[in-house]
């Protein structure tokens, strides 16, 4: 049995360096690279929430910044700097949990910078990508522009949206993911673009974060469930 550990980490992104956190809980089955939104950093309360229910879940993190989020910058960098960025933390989770099935994504921007990150570039060891309210187009501007690059994606993809993201039209959300081979939606009912619920819905958010992660971690078994299937037949 693998112990549970904590580790905080430094990546290097061409010449600069940016902090990172591995958690690994005991008896992790895999890994999911996690990378924050926009507007806030890794250590953002639901980046912090959403690590611990995944390691309820058995699903080991490694998450890390953005480098104008480390600096404190407002602006996020250039899409190149950020795809880099999430190439740096793939290869550093390949080296920490080289027992573990590798999985990449993140919250909001962190997950479609991952996915535009993909249709560039094979990720090399990665079996899925995870996004955590895809950013699909800019509040009361709905779009499917932000999607473009999703059919150059050759792997499986986990869209986890609540109904009431401002940020992802459920109807578009349906259409995109529809239209992509190897994609799976979860809807979560009344969760917004930070996966909060309304009071009245009866819900606590422990709950919906705990949806999150079960979710993530029963779509994660049956991906790596399957080339051993395919084996018997």
């Amino acid at each position: 049995m693998t112990k549970a550990s904590n580790d905080d980490l430094e990546l290097r992104v061409d010449e600069r360096r940016v902090s990172a956190r591995l958690d690994r809980p005991t008896s992790a089955k895999a890994c999911l690279v996690l990378a924050h939104g926009a507007g806030a950093g890794m250590h953002h309360a639901f980046m912090r929430d959403v690590v611990d229910a995944l390691g309820r879940a058995r699903i080991a993190t490694l998450r890390y910044q953005f480098p104008y989020m480390e600096s404190g910058a407002r602006r996020p960098d250039p899409p190149r700097l950020l795809h880099a960025t999430v190439r740096a933390a793939i290869r550093r989770a390949a080296e920490l949990a080289t027992d573990l099935p590798l999985f990449a994504g993140g919250k909001s921007m962190g997950g479609r910078m991952t996915s535009q990150a993909a249709s560039e570039e094979e990720l090399a060891g990665v079996s899925g990508l995870v996004f955590f309210g895809f950013p699909l187009h800019p509040p009361k501007t709905p779009s499917v522009a932000r999607a473009e690059h999703l059919s150059r994606v050759t792997l499986p993809m986990l869209f986890l949206q609540g109904t009431r993201d401002a940020l992802a039209d459920l109807a578009l959300v349906r259409g995109v993911v529809g239209d992509l081979p190897r994609a799976t939606l979860h809807v979560v009912e009344g969760a917004d673009h930070g996966f909060d619920v309304l009071v009245r819905s009866g819900r606590t958010r422990a709950e919906v974060l705990d949806e999150l992660a079960s979710t993530t971690a029963d779509w994660m078994d049956e991906l790596v469930a399957r080339p051993s299937r395919a084996r018997r037949r």
